[in-house]
Parts: C-alpha cells; sequence; structure tokens
C-alpha cells in the first residue's frame, strides 16, 4: 500500500474512516507516520491543538499522506509495517525513553506469545531469553523456527524468539492480541503448568499441558502450529489471505463431508471478520479546551447561563445485566479534569437492570455530600429519560434551571444546569429545551470538552466495575 498525498491546505478531504497518515516535507522526507480513528480529525487536532512534538514537524510539512483501512486493527498493523519500512525521523525521536512493542513468538514444540520491547540488539535479546528461559520439550518434535520462515520478512529471529514489529502502540496491541487470541487461542504461560488453567476454560488456550493420547498430541501440535501461523500472518497485514485460505479448508472440508471441522473453520472466519470489523482498539485522543473563556462564553450561550462555569461533573453508569453495577463522577474545572476529585459509587440496586434507578442513587447520594463544592452542569450519559432521571432528583431546596418540577423551584438561569448526551447520535439533550442539539453542529471546542467528559465518565466507570468483578470472581 501506499499514500495518496494532498496538499496541507486541503485537510478538508482527507477521509473520515480508520487508516494511517503521514506528513511529508517540501523536499518529499516523510517526517512522521500515525494511525487514527478518523484520519480527517487526527490531522486537523494536529495543526489545530499542537504538541511540542507537533511543533517540531508541523512547520516543515507541506503534503499529507493517507491510507484508508477497514478497521483499527488494520491501521495499527500497517501504522507498524510503514514505520518500519520509511523509518520517519519523528517516529523515533520524542519517545519520551521508551521503546516500540513487538509481539514475541517463542521456538517450542507448544510456542507461546507475549508482548516485548523492541530489542535495541541482539545483546538485548539475550536478556530477554533469560526472563523467558524455553524449557526442554516434553514431546519428541519442536515447531522449528524455521517452519515460520515464510513470515519471517516482517519479524525478526534469534535461535529462541520470532519478533513481529515495530508496533507505536503498546496498549493497542495487547487489545488487538486480546481479540485475535479468541480466534486462534494460543498460550502465554511461561512453564507448562501440571494442569489446564482457566484460559482453556474460557477459549483462549488449546491446553497442551492437558494429558492426551499420542493421537491426540499431534493433532494438537498439527491445528496449534496453523493457529501461530495464522497469528503472524494477520499481524503481518496478511489478513486476506489467511480468510482465503480458511475459505478454501472449510469447503474441502465440506466436500469431505467433514462438517465437524467445516464447522468450526466457518466459525473462525465469522470470528475473525467480527473482530476486525467491529473492534475499538484505539483510545480517541479529544484535544482539550486552549482557550477556556472563549470555549465558557460558548457554553454559557449554549446552556443560557449566565453565571461563570468553573466547574463540570459527567456521571455515568457501568454493569452486567445489573450485576456489579458501578457509577462514576469525574470532575472538569475550567476545561481541564482534576482527578482529585472524581468519585466512584458502588450501586446499591439490586436485581435487574435499570439505569435510570442506579443514575438516580448515583446523583441523590452524590447531593447529599455538600462538603463537595456544586458544579454549574452536569453531564449524564443517556438520552432524555436520563435527564429526566437526573432533574427529579433535584429538590426544593436546590436551585436550578429548567422547567417546574413538582415541589421544585422555577427556571434560574444562575445556578445548576444539567445536560444528558446521547450515544447512538450524539444528541445532546438540555434541561428547559424541548429539542436536543446534535454535537456535529456546535463549536468544535464545545463538541470536543463534551465527548471527552463523557469518554472520561465512561472509562471511570468501566474500570471500577472491571475492578468489582475481579475482586468477585477471586474471592
Amino acid at each position: 500500500m501506499e499514500f495518496k498525498f494532498i496538499p496541507k491546505s486541503k485537510t478538508q478531504s482527507l477521509p473520515i474512516t480508520a487508516g494511517v497518515y503521514a506528513f511529508k516535507s517540501e523536499s518529499n522526507v516523510l517526517l512522521y507516520i500515525g494511525k487514527a480513528v478518523n484520519i480527517r480529525e487526527r490531522v486537523k487536532n494536529h495543526f489545530s491543538q499542537p504538541t511540542f512534538k507537533d511543533n517540531v514537524f508541523i512547520p516543515a510539512t507541506e503534503k499529507i499522506g493517507y491510507i484508508a483501512t477497514g478497521s483499527e486493527i488494520e491501521a495499527l498493523i500497517l501504522e507498524a509495517e510503514l514505520i518500519k519500512k520509511y523509518q520517519p525521523k519523528y517516529n523515533t525521536q520524542w519517545k519520551d525513553s521508551k521503546n516500540y512493542s513487538y509481539v514475541a513468538i517463542t521456538n517450542e514444540e507448544f510456542p507461546k506469545v507475549f508482548v516485548t520491547h523492541q530489542p535495541k540488539n541482539w545483546k538485548s535479546e539475550t536478556r530477554i531469553t533469560k526472563k523467558y528461559q524455553i524449557p526442554k520439550p516434553k514431546y519428541s518434535h519442536k515447531l522449528d523456527i524455521g517452519d515460520l520462515s515464510i513470515f519471517s520478512d516482517f519479524g525478526i529471529r534469534n535461535s529462541g524468539f520470532c519478533f513481529i514489529g515495530p508496533f507505536v502502540d503498546g496498549k493497542a496491541l495487547k487489545q488487538t492480541l486480546r481479540m485475535l487470541r479468541r480466534v486462534f487461542p494460543y498460550r502465554t504461560c511461561r512453564i507448562l503448568p501440571k494442569k489446564p488453567c482457566l484460559y482453556k476454560e474460557l477459549g483462549l488456550c488449546p491446553a497442551p499441558c492437558e494429558k492426551n493420547l499420542k493421537s491426540q498430541i499431534l493433532n494438537l501440535k498439527k491445528e496449534y502450529k496453523k493457529n501461530i501461523k495464522n497469528l503472524i500472518a494477520i499481524l503481518q497485514g496478511r489478513k486476506t489471505r489467511v480468510l482465503k485460505n480458511m475459505q478454501k479448508e472449510m469447503n474441502v472440508a465440506s466436500q469431505r463431508q467433514d462438517f465437524e471441522k467445516a464447522k468450526v473453520l466457518r466459525d473462525q472466519i465469522w470470528a475473525l471478520e467480527n473482530v476486525f470489523s467491529h473492534s475499538r482498539i484505539f483510545q480517541k485522543e479529544m484535544p482539550r479546551p486552549v482557550n477556556w473563556p472563549k470555549t465558557e462564553k460558548e457554553l454559557q450561550i449554549l446552556l443560557g447561563m449566565k453565571t461563570k462555569i468553573n466547574r463540570i461533573e459527567g456521571y455515568d453508569i457501568s454493569n452486567i445485566q445489573g450485576k456489579q453495577a458501578t457509577g462514576s463522577m469525574v470532575v472538569f474545572e475550567n476545561g481541564q479534569p482534576n482527578k482529585n476529585e472524581y468519585r466512584k459509587f458502588k450501586m446499591k440496586i439490586a436485581g435487574k437492570p435499570n439505569d435510570t434507578a442506579m443514575l438516580q442513587e448515583m446523583i441523590s447520594r452524590r447531593l447529599k455530600h455538600s462538603e463537595w463544592p456544586m458544579p454549574q452542569v452536569m453531564l449524564i450519559d443517556g438520552g432524555i429519560a436520563q435527564l429526566n432521571a437526573a432533574i427529579s432528583c433535584l429538590g426544593a431546596d436546590l436551585p436550578r434551571i429548567g422547567p417546574k418540577l413538582s415541589g421544585g423551584l422555577p427556571p434560574n438561569p444562575n445556578m445548576l444546569k444539567i445536560v444528558a448526551l446521547a450515544k447512538k447520535k450524539n444528541e445532546l439533550f438540555i434541561e428547559g429545551q424541548k429539542k436536543p442539539v446534535l454535537l456535529k453542529d456546535l463549536p468544535q471546542e464545545i463538541a470536543n470538552l463534551i465527548l471527552q467528559i463523557r469518554d472520561e465518565a465512561h472509562r471511570f466507570a468501566i474500570a471500577y466495575h472491571k475492578k468489582l468483578r475481579s475482586k468477585s470472581f477471586l474471592g
């Protein structure tokens, strides 16, 4: 794949899909390569709100190149391939002393897969080998790394490992491996245990440690080797070839009336296509307002407020079928997150999932904390139902803006305002206004701020929910 370049003055013509972008100088030197969920918005952010690193190469940029991909995973893999091919100057500098990430695959009978940092030189591979010592094989034949030689043009090999990379975004790489593991199970344990672990029950590992008959072991090795080859091929950007081979193998199995094998392959094909079509692995980079007085003024006009806005609170609920339900409250002061003010709630409501009831519980509990500073704006994750649920929590002793409620106060333009953001169309429901406002129709600074607060509340709620689930699982 090659970049399609346009003048930097025509960023509006960039695609709004996931993909890879590049900055090129007047002398046709590639300065920087990056990936994005939305190429157009990401490139615009480089110019409108540059970081320290951006200020180094943006002035020298004359052209912008792009390659649209079908998914975020493909963008991640393509970025790694292009960085290795072109080695742009500003992808290796300004990395805060952090190395790139590689996928390492051991040369064992049942290779293990893990993420490691870029080997600086061949000696550093000895250090990795010490940490992940390869035990003597339990069976007679090893999966020789030479068997993987057809994939070696993208990786780095030595006597004990196959390295695939580099990948800039280590977090996205780990998320990609977690999803691919559901399609092509592999082992991650350093030493084979004496009995199968939970990963076997989850379908994430074929459990080579399990005691089997010799014939079963041979079949297991054959399937495992195929999984590893497919995994390597996908990490090298050869997804189409893998899918074609699997489709061909499924058709052959069907013709031989081996319907059980054909079904397994069919499910793998569906799972792989689903991973690439619906996966979300990039953390969306939301620019923060750089001019808060201007943003605050626009926000006051939007919400119909006269008072100064210096504190906005965002709320979200996270649960699975009502279990381990959690709530989050994030705080932004003058457009910036203040993590010292973040609060998390463990929902007391039990039974069936009821987001509006849980939201009411969280808002009510929050309002009882008179020692916490009151916000001027509350942002709720949800639609009109969630907005009304939050409004109903405000009693007669708490001034607010909006239609008069039973037992409440009349509208007051100088007090608290509640808004809700619905995910499907990014509609902003504002207390006291009949029709929602589309986020795309708002000034960019306002839209960015609202999305950043909503996403931060979502992230914080999920993090606490996962923690509770983990404790419940262990105990």
